[in-house]
This record gives structure tokens, C-alpha cells and sequence, in this order.
């Protein structure tokens, strides 16, 4: 008997996946936030989520509006000192893992989070990239999660606000004390992965029921797929059981009820 999703819920559910039980991860809010508490609540109950305002080890109830939910510091370790955590926990390396999100994501996976447009005169302001540049620069490796859409996969992003592999595929090359930089992009379709050679996006796996043209069709530039291309795992009814849960937990305690 088949059980019933969303091409959401499968994307947070793969997402969750590709956090291994112990990492350290430095959350970003949305879709990372989400996928990380998944995963913590799943299979990887030991994973370390820390996030961008100083809350180290959080265990939130519910699904943060921000960095500077209450939620995140009432349900932490410990926190610390913004400075403290960019420079000795995520500059000193002990961060395994960055679980991002963005607005645009290009074929060598650098993401704008800072505007849609020519950057003197933009179409659309966006928040900018907040922690995220030196997430990307500094962590172990980079989880990006985002819907996938002709909009957000872009040939080339309007502008770098956080480094992937450059404009060329080469911006990390002969630089020390750097990460890995992305390994993963999951979205709603698919899970990508850079070429080991060129760095540029390439699709290692669908997901149920998603054809390579509805890839194609939701991506802005000519996407490459594996030679041995993969089928995503469905969600589980726990695990579909749990997130549901989760955000039905958030919106009620958003709504104040």
C-alpha cells in the first residue's frame, strides 16, 4: 500500500536524510531549519544544530520564525556570543556541516540571497547573506535545499553572495583552510551533486514519479544527469508521521493557540 506525500515532504524528508547522526550543523532558517529538526527527530537524534544568533545544541519544540526565536535559546545547551561562535566554532572548524537555503543557485552552486536584477538598479531587494558566506567558506561541507524552478536554477546567479565553486567552477581551487564547499543539492525533483571534475550541478537522483524533462523543464540551463541515475527512497510513515507533526505543532503555537 502506497502512502501519499507531497513533492515537499519529500524534499524535507531526503534532506533530513543526508545528516548523519552526530554531526554538527549550522542550521539556516526554512527549509534547512526544517530538514536538520527532522533529522534529530528521526534517525540522527545526536546531531548538534546550531544556528547563526549563538544557540548551541538546540532542541526546539517547534520550527524557529528566525534566529532570534526564543524558542531556540530556551531549548539550547548553551548559548554564546555571536563573534564567539563565527570565530572559534565555525572559523575553528568544528562545524561539520552547513545546511543552507537560497533564493538563486547557479550550475557551480553559488547562491544570491542579495538581489534579483542588475545590482545598480534591482528588479527585487532580498535579505542578504547573513551568515551564509562564511558557513559556505568554513564548514566541513554545504547541504543546499530549495524548490526547484526555471526562477531559482539559474545559468548564472546576478550575483555571488556566497561562495559555491565561482563562476568558473575554480573558486575554491589552491585556496587553504577552506571547505569542501556544496556535496548535495536536494530540491523537490531531484538530488544533484557536483561533477568531480568540472564542479557544475549534475542529477545523481529522481525522485518518485519525476521524469528527466521535468528536470530539464525547471532548469535554466542544459542539466547533466549521472550515467548511473538513482531513485530517491520514498518518505516513510514515520518519518512523514513526525514532520507533519512538527508543523502542526508550529502553526499552532504561531497562531498562538
Amino acid at each position: 500500500m502506497s502512502i501519499e506525500y507531497t513533492s515537499s515532504e519529500m524534499m524535507t524528508v531526503t534532506a533530513a536524510r543526508a545528516l548523519e547522526n552526530g554531526m554538527t550543523c549550522f542550521v539556516g532558517i526554512g527549509l534547512p531549519s526544517e530538514a536538520a529538526n527532522l533529522a534529530r527527530l528521526t534517525h540522527a537524534p545526536d546531531v548538534v544544530l546550531i544556528y547563526e544568533s549563538g544557540t548551541l545544541q538546540t532542541k526546539p519544540d517547534v520550527l524557529p520564525l528566525s534566529i532570534g526565536d526564543g524558542e531556540l535559546a530556551e531549548s539550547a545547551l548553551t548559548t554564546v556570543a555571536v563573534p564567539e561562535m563565527f570565530r572559534y566554532w565555525l572559523q575553528g572548524g568544528k562545524i561539520s556541516v552547513g545546511f543552507l537555503g537560497t533564493a538563486q543557485i547557479d550550475r557551480y552552486a553559488n547562491l544570491n540571497t542579495t538581489l534579483i536584477g542588475d545590482y545598480h538598479d534591482p528588479k527585487v531587494r532580498l535579505p542578504g547573506g547573513g551568515g551564509a558566506p562564511e558557513i559556505a567558506t568554513n564548514a566541513g561541507e554545504v547541504f543546499i535545499t530549495l524548490k526547484h524552478s526555471k526562477r531559482a536554477f539559474v545559468k548564472d546567479v546576478d550575483f555571488v553572495t556566497t561562495l559555491g565553486f565561482g563562476r568558473d567552477g575554480k573558486g575554491r581551487d589552491g585556496v587553504p583552510n577552506i571547505g569542501k564547499g556544496p556535496t548535495r543539492v536536494i530540491t523537490d525533483l531531484c538530488v544533484m551533486k557536483p561533477d568531480p571534475e568540472t564542479k557544475e550541478l549534475t542529477v545523481v537522483s529522481l525522485h518518485p514519479g519525476v521524469s528527466r524533462e521535468d528536470v530539464i523543464e525547471a532548469t535554466g540551463w542544459e542539466i547533466r544527469f549521472a550515467g548511473e541515475l538513482e531513485s530517491t527512497p520514498e518518505p516513510s510513515a514515520k518519518e512523514l508521521d513526525i514532520l507533519r507533526e512538527l508543523k502542526a505543532r508550529t502553526e499552532r503555537q504561531h497562531a498562538g493557540e
